[in-house]
């Protein structure tokens, strides 16, 4: 028989006030704790609320770590059958060094209706109007930046054969000590890569004058356009941050290290050669010292400090797991190393690039994770197009066949 009157209303009653007291105690607890209650998050699975962000452009700055960033973006593309904004024909970039235009973009290049595309994430030089041509209107920007220092001497060793003011100079502290003497603006965009590289790929001018108003007025520029800058020093806490605004599950942002060099090619420099790079590039040096500043600003405001250790902690262990899981001997190998063909990087100037021999005795479906996460940007590219333009002749990969 059904419950009435006043004995039917109170038990719901006495439910609801045992709701109420629970919430209480555990608002109460946490408080006492001193913890943000965000804390809680990662217990249940740590995922934001609301569909996961699929129109991305990812600003590729040179040596800046993006190589490791861009294969995050191509996996998700393939995993969720995304389209990507591709170099057209045989090329393996979007115009660079020149301003980038939306004919670069293969399926743009013919007069027709407008095509969007979901993810771009290629090197370009950027120029806001031709990319609104190619991306819709709620595409989340974002892009990386790296200390100038150690940029520029990643640039050197990449770009030494290519550069003029690189091939001129007899080592990099050479360089730096008379940089003029090398660097001309008569060469016009090659020498892009000697001064300002981050800068210059923003789209702005790598040998405008150091000036405050207009220093200030590009930081602003870049800070209304992109919503997130990473720092490569921070990538980690960057990926955290770039996990949680774009609402993707945690295995979409882990990663190993793709395009870096091994140590013995990295250059040591002394603290007067480190002072002269950092005013060289004082441009670089700006942009690097304010979004350094925000990209932490950001981190307190959106996560702040107990949930980014947990995150923390939790993409490292995943990454761990998989090296062991997918890396012969769980590590990076010399570009000599490199067993299978299809997984070499390519190697440029005198950088010697690492990369990765799978284990094998895989099963299938580990093996193409494994191999997604180890692919090499132009032969990732190359499948990506075949995958999207398969009535287009495929991308050749020279250095493959030699």
């Amino acid at each position: 028989m059904p419950l009435r009157g006043a004995e039917g209303l109170a038990l719901p009653h006495r439910c609801f006030q045992a709701i109420l007291l629970l919430a209480l105690i555990v608002f109460l607890l946490a408080g006492f704790l001193h913890r943000d209650i965000r804390l809680f998050e990662p217990l249940l699975g740590g995922q934001a609320e609301g569909p996961p962000i699929i129109n991305v452009m990812f600003l590729k700055t040179h040596k800046t770590a993006s190589s490791t960033v861009l294969n995050i973006l191509f996996r998700f593309a393939e995993m969720h059958n995304l389209s990507v904004a591709l170099p057209a024909g045989s090329r393996f970039h979007l115009g660079y060094p020149w301003l980038f235009l939306a004919r670069y973009v293969e399926g743009l290049e013919s007069p027709g209706p407008q095509r969007h595309f979901n993810i771009m994430c290629n090197h370009l030089r950027f120029n806001l109007p031709e990319v609104q041509k190619v991306m819709p209107d709620d595409t989340f920007y974002f892009s990386i930046l790296r200390n100038p220092v150690f940029q520029l001497e990643s640039a050197f060793a990449y770009y030494r054969k290519d550069v003029p003011a690189f091939r001129a100079a007899g080592s990099l502290d050479a360089f730096l000590a008379a940089p003029r003497t090398y660097y001309h603006r008569g060469a016009g965009l090659r020498n892009a890569p000697a001064r300002n590289g981050m800068w210059f790929d923003l789209g702005f001018d790598n040998d405008a004058p150091d000036d405050e108003a207009y220093v200030r007025a590009r930081l602003a520029d870049v800070e209304r356009r992109f919503q997130l800058v990473l720092i490569a020093e921070h990538l980690d806490e960057s990926l955290v941050l770039l996990r949680h605004l774009l609402r993707w599950r945690l295995d979409d942002v882990v990663a190993f290290p793709l395009n870096s060099r091994s140590p013995r090619s990295v250059a040591g420099l002394s603290p007067e050669a480190r002072a002269r790079a950092r005013r060289w590039c004082a441009l670089d040096w700006r942009l690097y010292e304010h979004f350094n500043r925000t990209l932490w600003a950001r981190v307190r405001a959106e996560l702040g400090p107990r949930r980014l250790r947990s995150e923390l902690a939790r993409l490292r262990a995943r990454r761990r797991e998989l090296a062991a899981r997918c890396l012969q001997d769980g590590e990076a190998k010399n570009g000599s190393q490199i067993t299978d063909r299809r997984l070499r990087p390519y190697q440029s100037g005198v950088a010697d690039i690492m990369g990765y021999n799978l284990r094998r005795g895989l099963d299938n479906q580990t093996r193409q994770m494994c191999l997604r996460m180890v692919t090499p940007e132009l032969q990732y590219m190359a499948h990506l197009y075949a995958r999207q333009f398969p009535g287009k002749p495929p991308k050749n990969i020279p250095f493959l066949e030699e």
